[in-house]
């Protein structure tokens, strides 16, 4: 996945999240949601590029609480031993993306994945803008 890829791929996820319900965009969007976990189970870097396309387009507050909750959360359950050196390096320098560790929650992250994601909440400074 290009970063263009990942940057068309984040415009119409953000646009599936701000659709209503019941709409046809949102039904016509629906794919993204379908890609987004693909992308988590298949191909965890990919999935990383689109959370980090997502952040970069500076999307409202619900949205990246939807980011939280949604896509970060599952990457860091499925792959998370694997991930979380590059999430700690990327939450160390970006305090926009370290807001969206507030909105993760244990669920099925592994321990030593868990703790370091509490770690990161409490140490590393994080945006004003609430996930």
């Amino acid at each position: 996945m290009t970063d263009n890829d990942a940057l068309s791929l984040a415009t119409d996820w953000i646009a599936y999240w701000q659709a209503p319900e019941g709409s046809i965009e949102k039904d016509e969007l629906s794919w993204t949601a379908d890609k987004e976990w693909q992308l988590i189970r298949e191909a965890p870097q990919h999935a990383w590029k689109l959370i980090l396309a997502i952040v970069k387009l500076d999307p409202p507050a619900e949205i990246l609480a939807a980011v939280s909750a949604g896509p970060l959360e599952d990457l860091l359950s499925y792959h998370g031993e694997a991930m979380i050196d590059t999430i700690e390096a990327e939450a160390r320098h970006n305090p926009r993306f370290a807001t969206l560790l507030g909105g993760v929650w244990k669920n099925a992250l592994p321990h030593a994945v868990w703790a370091r994601v509490q770690a990161l909440r409490e140490t590393v400074p994080r945006d004003d803008k609430p996930a």
